[in-house]
């Protein structure tokens, strides 16, 4: 295949899943109450990474999206600890030295204890101020070492898995509490946007996106189907393009400050959502399904890529997640080809894509699935498998 340019190849993790949960963590202590398998140590990136990395270099995945723990670095409000600082500067500086840029996430689900026990982004003072201020620290003490953000991890899901019945900490199932964090969550990925471009690197959102395809006409099946579109696309997109936040359930939040906030837009992508008789079910109806539900088709990548091309059509585009979770790395293999494909042929509609990072480089903590379910293009003893070679035929391939 052809890439254009300095296309940029990558993986994705998060501290959670790779380094295990912080002890000063809202979901250490969702493990520690039986809500979650136990996360130990993670793949133990914390302790591996420069081999990680030098790993990931070799295969030609040369950007790496991490998150930095915000528990860890702050595990009691105003506290912050030296040796996790130094810690995150040292895997940073390991990630340059070995030829990966780093791209760094604030808030991939995970929350210290003491936010999420004032309220966490249920209170407006924990976004403007706390979290403002979170955002400013990350900015100052790690700026000088990130190559680019990705502020937020999917923006439109962390709301429900954690206040719509998801199971995520602190476990809620209220509508009104669903739609305040929805909204908040999205202010302040803009917010961090608008922040951390400031110190001059770029910045990617990482909406969690798929199509909704109706597989009938009925009232209730075009209700929820608009519902969906609602939610997962015309808020966050929305805010960035017009500088309007329209959450289903509040009023609308005019914010023009954040219009066009970042300089990618980023999306993960793991299936496409149909409906009928008005509930959501597997799209294509005939897909195989992964281990953790999802209809197991590719082609859907590229109606997000198009629909994100009509919608945001002045801002690039990242595949920033991509993946899928399985034990057979044929069906990997299979799944990887077909994405990359589908993406390159979304490049020659002169769709503008500028990079593709696969979820994940090495296996490590599916969160509720703990782990049993492998997403690895290297499995956790550091074997590379056939699916990583796919990657790094492509990377190889692309003109620098």
């Amino acid at each position: 295949m052809r890439w254009p340019e300095n296309f940029m190849w990558g993986t994705g993790a998060s501290s959670t899943q790779c380094e295990g949960a912080s002890p000063a963590s809202d979901w250490y202590d969702w493990e520690q109450a039986g809500h979650a398998p136990p996360s130990n140590n993670g793949n133990g990136f914390a302790t591996r990474y420069a081999h990680d990395f030098a790993l990931m270099a070799q295969l030609g995945l040369t950007h790496h999206r991490l998150s930095i723990e915000w528990a860890r670095l702050e595990p009691e409000q105003g506290v912050y600890d030296p040796e996790a600082i130094a810690h995150y500067r040292a895997v940073l500086t390991a990630a340059r030295d070995a030829g990966v840029s780093p791209w760094v996430c604030l808030h991939h689900f995970t929350l210290p204890r003491w936010f999420s026990a004032s309220g966490g982004f249920l209170v407006e003072h924990n976004r403007t101020h706390v979290w403002a201020k979170h955002v400013d620290f990350i900015a100052e003490t790690f700026g000088d070492l990130a190559a680019g953000w990705q502020p937020v991890n999917e923006t439109n899901y962390f709301a429900f898995i954690a206040y719509r019945g998801g199971g995520w900490p602190p476990g809620h199932n209220d509508d009104a509490e669903w739609a305040i964090v929805g909204e908040a969550i999205q202010l302040a990925n803009a917010e961090a946007a608008k922040r951390l471009r400031q110190t001059g690197a770029p910045v990617a959102s990482i909406f969690g996106l798929s199509t909704v395809v109706p597989h009938d006409e009925k009232p209730e099946t075009l209700a929820l189907a608009a519902q969906f579109n609602d939610v997962h696309w015309n808020a966050g997109l929305g805010l960035h393009r017009d500088g309007i936040l329209r959450v289903p359930g509040r009023d609308p939040v005019h914010r023009p400050d954040l219009a066009g906030v970042f300089d990618l837009i980023g999306l993960s992508y793991y299936s496409t959502v149909g409906v009928a008789d008005g509930r959501y079910t597997v799209h294509p109806p005939d897909a195989p399904v992964s281990p953790l539900g999802y209809g197991i088709w590719a082609d859907g990548l590229g109606l997000v890529l198009d629909r994100l091309h009509e919608m945001v059509p002045d801002t690039p585009l990242l595949v920033a997640e991509y993946g899928i979770g399985t034990n057979d790395d044929t069906v990997r293999v299979a799944y990887l080809e077909r994405g990359l494909q589908v993406t390159n042929d979304a490049i020659a509609r002169g769709v503008d894509v500028r990079g593709f990072f696969h979820w994940t480089a090495i296996d490590n903590y599916e969160w509720l699935h703990g782990y049993d379910v492998s997403f690895g293009v290297i499995d956790i003893d550091r074997n590379v498998r056939p699916s990583a070679h796919v990657l790094a035929r492509e990377a190889a391939a692309t003109p620098r």
